[in-house]
């Protein structure tokens, strides 16, 4: 009889579980299919919104770089960005590598040659340039076509090609959270060379003052001499 008891107690417990568990499982089924079925457009509006009504933003980032084949290591850091234009790329691996935009011009800084690269924003091949735009001028349909956007977990993952033959990339994909937020990025160029961004921890408008942008020439530094002959 206590054995009975028992038994009867733990099948109540369980059918207690069940019931509690159900709803909240079908709860769950629903949020993942509202997100997988929300149109393209929608979703794209969304991601807008999110970076183009921030003022500021900071991330870290992971970047990889395979061109002709052959991939260079891992480099990483901080990204700051300012709407209009501005960005900073702090590199913690190679240590003291910059990529600076002051929302004229942008700056490469490369330690272990002690070089310093500027270019035009507008005019840079450089495939990080455009992310300088991520800060309200976000515009996909205006900028991408032949979208294609795949439900993952916790996310979409979306795929769009360049309008425009004369940008420096062919094409982008990208991971967007469930919160909008843009975790992976990956920019095929022209020349099928391709540069992957990993973002986490995103800071949405933290201080970001005008001396951030302000490219300064490191000690030793050499400017290109096209870019000299320029000056």
């Amino acid at each position: 009889m206590y054995r009975n008891g028992l038994h009867a107690g733990r099948v109540r417990g369980v059918n207690l579980f069940v019931s509690v568990l159900k709803p909240a499982v079908c709860l769950l089924m629903l949020a993942t299919g509202a997100f997988a079925q929300l149109d393209t457009g929608t979703l794209l509006k969304r991601i807008e919104d999110r970076y183009n009504h921030a003022k500021t933003l900071q991330v870290e980032f992971t970047e990889g770089y395979t061109a002709q084949g052959r991939s260079r290591p891992l480099e990483s850091g901080t990204l700051i960005l300012r709407k209009p234009g501005r960005m900073r790329w702090d590199y913690r691996q190679p240590s003291g590598k910059q990529f600076v935009s002051d929302g004229k011009n942008v700056w490469l800084y490369t330690p272990s040659a002690k070089r310093v690269e500027k270019a035009p924003l507008t005019e840079s091949e450089d495939m990080r340039a455009p992310l300088a735009f991520l800060l309200g001028k976000l515009d996909f349909l205006r900028e991408f076509k032949d979208f294609n956007v795949k439900p993952d977990s916790g996310g979409w993952d979306i795929l769009a090609h360049a309008r425009s033959d004369r940008l420096p990339y062919d094409k982008i994909e990208m991971t967007v959270s469930q919160d909008y937020e843009i975790t992976y990025l990956k920019v095929t160029g022209v020349d099928q060379s391709v540069l992957t961004f990993s973002f986490s921890g995103e800071k949405v408008n933290p201080p970001a003052n005008d001396a951030l942008f302000k490219f300064a020439m490191p000690p030793g530094a050499t400017l290109a001499p096209e870019e000299a002959e320029n000056r």
